[in-house]
């Protein structure tokens, strides 16, 4: 396995947050809705990591460090995981596991269908995220994962109906999801500047 420590130090930063979250709330000091905040910070968590994640493959040509990609499937996982506890934080916090009243705010609150959509999406990315997948899908895989920037645009839509007054934060967001789908675009990616990797360029002139 490539860059052990590397994983594992991806691995504990992303997987302590919630943690720290839940002991903030079992303290107290996330104010007097913690149920909401939860909701609010994995939903926002699951946001920056797909961006994080779409920002991989550009770092690793600027920088020729295969180790950006090495985490990456982790790192989309991790994101599935934040959506999808961001779900059930949803339905237990706000909902209080009222399946009926579910219906009812899927037809007043149209944000949640998109951001059910995303969820979907997601499911089947992560189903499909491993090497069996590939070999299966072939050619369709990468196809198949480019709806990733598809989720990245649900998301931030998403985001942007809850935040309607104030948006600052989600103009971040939004720019910075804006320049990774640039970097996208064949005419632009063959202008990033691509460093060589010395061990490999050292091994071939072995």
């Amino acid at each position: 396995m490539r860059y052990p420590w590397f994983r594992l130090a991806v691995f504990l930063a992303i997987a302590l947050w919630p943690v720290y979250w839940l002991y903030q709330a079992w303290i107290f000091a996330l104010g007097p809705d913690p149920g909401k905040v939860l909701v609010d910070r994995l939903g926002l968590g699951a946001l920056i990591l797909l961006l994080i994640t779409l920002a991989m493959s550009p770092l690793q040509r600027v920088t020729a460090w295969a180790g950006w990609v090495v985490v990456r499937r982790q790192l989309g996982l991790w994101c599935f995981a934040y959506v999808a506890l961001h779900l059930v934080a949803y339905l237990f916090f706000v909902l209080g596991l009222a399946w009926a009243q579910l219906g009812v705010e899927l037809s007043k609150r149209p944000y949640i269908i998109v951001g059910a959509v995303a969820f979907l999406i997601l499911l089947v990315l992560a189903i499909t995220s491993n090497r069996y997948s590939q070999r299966r899908l072939g050619a369709r895989w990468k196809t198949l994962h480019k709806l990733a920037y598809g989720v990245l645009g649900l998301g931030l839509l998403h985001f942007l109906w809850i935040v309607r007054a104030d948006l600052k934060e989600w103009a971040i967001y939004a720019a910075v999801g804006g320049v990774l789908l640039l970097l996208r675009v064949p005419a632009i990616s063959r202008r990033l500047p691509r460093r060589k990797n010395k061990r490999a360029f050292s091994s071939n002139k072995a």
